[in-house]
């Protein structure tokens, strides 16, 4: 009877049901319990295993490039920040209410570190969002020019949110390029949250990058209209790493030479 229940419920694709089948029913049997008690105890794993699964949809479509988080966000050596209005922004009230959020700075004072831990905020809270590094984006809307499934591609980026495009800047650009990002930008507009990052000012270096002063008013004005703007004027979190790591290494070199570790010779 057990194995027969445990094929209905593959059958039925009720996973998380099938894989505490046996546990539960030993349990009810252990215990005394109702056959209403056990059927809710099997109704609670399922909603779990679906939860579980959709989470981890999420996260795999984000297609987040590194596992960074909000709360390993080194904000102690980044004094450009205000970590209170980060966490703030982790609430994802700006999500909710259809905003964009603009980060600008040079690089590596840890811009695209805020996005995706944003990002990865909002799959946990049920949202379908995507990490995109800016030349990737503007290559793949090109791409869809060949074949004509552009617009297909800008309906399923449009349902996106938030989706994150990464760096611009560091990118090269065609007129097509330029036109299509500007149409899934119109599109997405008022409707989901875009987090963008930059090390250009949009009012001024924008006109040269996308060299079309007109585009780059229209799209800035359907950016910023409803657009939270944080600027990160602080060191890079890139070099300080690297000096620590080599703080640390001739930390360890010292120590060895006062201890009198060191490589052995053979005579």
């Amino acid at each position: 009877m057990r194995e027969k229940l445990k094929n209905q419920l593959a059958e039925l694709r009720l996973h998380g049901m099938q894989r505490v089948l046996e546990a539960e029913i030993e349990r009810t049997e252990r215990e005394g319990t109702s056959g209403l008690e056990l059927f809710g105890r099997l109704l609670t794993e399922e909603a779990a295993y679906r939860r579980e699964r959709s989470l981890a949809y999420r996260l795999r479509d984000a297609q987040l490039p590194w596992p960074w988080t909000l709360q390993s966000f080194p904000f102690a050596r980044q004094p450009g920040l205000n970590p209170a209005h980060i966490n703030t922004l982790a609430g994802l009230d700006f999500v909710r209410r259809n905003e964009n959020l603009l980060l600008i700075g040079p690089t590596g004072v840890g811009k695209s570190g805020i996005a995706i831990g944003l990002l990865r905020e909002a799959c946990l809270n049920g949202y379908r969002g995507c990490f995109y590094n800016a030349q990737a984006l503007l290559d793949e809307l090109y791409t869809s020019l060949a074949d004509r499934s552009t617009a297909r591609l800008i309906t399923r980026l449009s349902r996106m949110s938030p989706l994150v495009v990464d760096e611009i800047g560091y990118m090269t650009m065609r007129t097509e390029q330029a036109n299509a990002f500007f149409r899934l930008m119109e599109q997405r507009y008022n409707r989901v949250s875009t987090i963008i990052t930059t090390n250009l000012e949009p009012q001024s270096d924008w006109h040269s990058l996308f060299q079309n002063k007109s585009l780059v008013d229209a799209l800035l004005d359907r950016l910023q209209h409803h657009c939270i703007t944080i600027r990160i004027n602080g060191p890079s979190l890139r070099t300080q790493q690297s000096g620590s790591e080599s703080d640390a290494a001739e930390d360890k070199t010292a120590h060895k030479k006062k201890s009198g570790a060191g490589p052995r010779t053979t005579r």
